[in-house]
């Protein structure tokens, strides 16, 4: 076999693991990390406590060209193949027993172009290393509402944010990407080179190779907004999510409203109204006077922020490390008996973290075609989602069923897809809730680019056939 590790693989006898260690230790720039070495603990931790896994090597790339030799190592083995940016998702799928994590999160150039308004970031950022570093030039675009989360599968999976109704996913901002492919080339995804795979990144995950660089369109913004918290007591949320859903449904697109209900640490449930106005804050003040005059709130902390600091704000809840298992679908509508489901669902919530979730989607969401990317379910109106959040794995059981228990509950009212960023491990059929009729045409792509399915420790898109 070629001992150039830049070379495609032949198809004789797998390479051995302590061959491929070898090599990449010979050409790769950043470091190769086995299961006997000081760290190797910690660095096979993820974002989600409950995934404990361990795998046969974490190779840390520092440049597109250790990705290359990366890949082409990884496929002359033989061994699966995890790719981690910021290790955020739910599923732990960033993670691998026995196999290979290709790790990016050591790559995290970025460069803004204020005069174009865009911005070139690497893979290994987090959402709080880009909003800081595109807010210096007072622009920004959607990602995400955890600073923690990583901006690679986020914008692969779609990307929702507090920006999204305003100005789109994080995919619909993206202009092009750099990938590194199954098969070891280097080609970048625009609207002149190799349109379709941009198309399939735009929501197809990571289905189709290593995007090791992502250009985005910014837009102003900021670097104080009109945001935070308005709270109510959980005896009056009925009647406050009967408004919210009205206010909500014609809100202007500046307006992102999202319903929470979660405990206070004295141990009093509370309906928790997430608020943040993309827009000057005068024209924000007088948007959400109707949303601030109703009922009685316990407290409006709505008021000027920093944007960094609200999209930092519900970290102290989503500390990494907790254990966390979520269950999500889309709703179109919020009917009365939605709302007494949602009550209901939450009232046996085990306390004190678990949450339960209406984000709002909709806006400029909504006002793309369901086939213009491989992100579908454009009409929903809300990414409805019960968080179990604990600390001991003796309440997994317990955490985990009531999730489950309110999931479904909640489906008579949902629209039967799913957004992939918030799928577990659920099996195939909710992979094609999450994209759709575009399963199709991502599935003839797959065999395209990635046809013996290397990137499979996914929401995995089968190869046609």
């Amino acid at each position: 076999m070629d001992t150039n590790p830049m070379a495609p693989a032949s198809h004789g006898a797998p390479l051995s693991l302590d061959a491929a260690v070898e090599r990449l230790r010979t050409h790769l720039a950043g470091d190769v990390l086995l299961p006997d070495a000081d760290g190797y603990d910690a660095a096979r931790l993820v974002w989600n406590g409950i995934i404990d896994k361990r795998p046969a090597a974490i190779l840390f790339c520092k440049s597109a060209e250790d990705v290359v030799q990366a890949v082409n190592v990884a496929r002359a083995t033989g061994l699966p193949v995890a790719v981690r940016g910021g290790g955020h998702n739910i599923a732990g799928a960033s993670v691998c027993d026995g196999g290979l994590v290709i790790d990016l999160s050591r790559m995290k150039a970025v460069r803004v172009d204020p005069k174009r308004r865009t911005v070139r970031a690497e893979a290994g950022l987090t959402l709080g290393e880009f909003d800081t570093a595109t807010q210096a030039h007072g622009l920004a675009t959607t990602m995400g509402v955890n600073s923690d989360t990583g901006i690679a599968g986020l914008t692969l999976g779609g990307g929702f944010g507090r920006l999204g109704r305003k100005h789109g996913l994080a995919c619909d901002n993206l202009l092009s990407a750099e990938i590194v492919l199954a098969d070891g080339r280097m080609v970048t995804a625009s609207a002149t080179e190799n349109p379709d795979l941009l198309w399939a990144i735009r929501g197809g995950g990571g289905n189709f190779g290593i995007v090791t660089a992502f250009t985005y369109r910014l837009h102003p913004l900021g670097p104080r907004i009109l945001g935070g918290l308005l709270l109510h007591d959980f005896a009056h949320a009925r009647e406050v999510l009967r408004f919210y859903r009205d206010f909500a449904a014609g809100a202007p697109d500046e307006v992102s409203a999202d319903a929470v209900f979660l405990t206070m640490p004295e141990g009093q449930r509370m309906l928790a109204l997430s608020i943040c106005y993309a827009g000057p804050v005068e024209d924000g003040e007088r948007a959400l006077a109707p949303l601030r005059a109703f009922g009685t709130p316990v407290a409006d902390m709505i008021a000027p922020v920093a944007y960094t600091g609200l999209q930092a704000s519900a970290d102290p809840l989503f500390q990494r490390g907790r254990r966390y298992y979520w269950k999500a679908q889309f709703l179109k509508l919020l009917p009365d008996a939605a709302i007494d489901a949602l009550m209901d669902g939450f009232a046996r919530a085990p306390l004190p973290l678990s949450l339960m979730v209406l984000q709002q989607v909709g806006g400029a969401i909504a006002r793309v075609g369901g086939d213009a990317t491989a992100y579908g379910n454009r009409d929903a109106a809300y990414d409805c989602f019960p968080v179990s959040i604990w600390e001991s794995p003796a309440e997994d059981e317990r955490q985990i069923a009531w999730a489950r228990d309110c999931w479904t509950a909640m489906r008579p009212f949902g629209t039967g897809g799913v957004y992939a960023n918030n799928l577990g491990d659920e099996g195939e059929d909710r992979v094609r809730a999450a994209y759709g009729p575009n399963y199709a045409r991502l599935s003839v792509l797959k065999a395209k680019y990635d046809p013996d399915n290397l990137f499979r420790l996914n929401q995995n898109i089968q190869p046609a056939r």
